[in-house]
C-alpha cells in the first residue's frame, strides 16, 4: 500500500471508528497471512477496498457504514485460493463470496445488505445482481483495486528487466517519431 494512501486512511477518524471492531478481530487479522493479488494480502486488499467504498458511499449519501463493513469482510475466505482445496466445490471466483459471508456471519452481526454485498461482490461472475447501490460500489471498487494491485506489480517487474527497459525506450522513440 502506498504511503500517501496509508496516511489518508489512518487519519480518517470516522472510517477508523467504523472499521476498528473488524480489523482488531483475531480471525480477520489472519487475512494478513493470505496473498490476494501478487504481493497484496487479503487484509490489505480489503482494507483499501473498504476505504474507497466508504469515501464513495459517503459522498453519494449511501449507507457508507454497511458498505465499509461489507467491503472489509468481502474476501474473508482464509485459504490460499491458488492451491486446490479438496474440501472446496467449485472454482474460487464463483464460491468465495459465499464462503466469506459464512465466515463473517460467524464473527459479526451483519445486516441483510452487508450479507448481499459480500455474497455478490464478484458480479458478473456471480450471475445475481447486487440488490443495492452499495453492492455495485463494492463490486466495481473491488475490480478497480484488484486491477491496480496487479498492474503495479506487473509494471514494476516489466521495468526491472533491462531488456524490457530498452525495448520500452526504443518503442517510445518510434512513437515520438510518428
Amino acid at each position: 500500500m502506498k504511503q500517501y494512501l496509508k496516511d489518508l486512511i489512518e487519519n480518517d477518524r470516522e472510517f477508523q471508528k467504523i472499521i476498528e471492531p473488524l480489523i482488531t478481530n483475531e480471525t480477520v487479522l489472519k487475512m494478513k497471512n493470505f496473498r490476494q493479488h501478487y504481493e497484496t494480502s487479503c487484509f490489505d486488499h480489503c482494507y483499501v477496498v473498504a476505504f474507497y467504498c466508504y469515501l464513495i458511499c459517503k459522498k453519494y449519501n449511501l449507507d457508507y457504514k454497511s458498505a465499509t463493513r461489507a467491503a472489509m469482510l468481502h474476501d474473508l475466505f482464509l485459504y490460499d485460493w491458488r492451491k486446490r482445496q479438496e474440501d472446496r466445490k467449485g472454482l474460487h471466483a464463483f464460491t468465495h463470496g459465499k464462503t466469506a459471508c459464512e465466515n463473517a456471519c460467524k464473527l459479526f452481526d451483519l445486516n441483510e445488505k452487508e450479507k448481499d454485498m459480500i455474497v455478490k461482490h464478484m458480479w458478473p461472475v456471480t450471475i445475481e445482481l447486487p440488490k443495492s447501490l452499495e453492492g455495485f460500489v463494492l463490486t466495481f471498487v473491488d475490480k478497480y483495486c484488484a486491477t491496480s494491485e496487479t498492474f503495479e506489480v506487473l509494471k514494476s517487474r516489466l521495468f526491472m528487466k533491462k531488456a524490457f527497459r530498452y525495448a520500452y525506450a526504443f518503442l517510445s522513440l518510434i512513437i515520438i517519431r510518428f
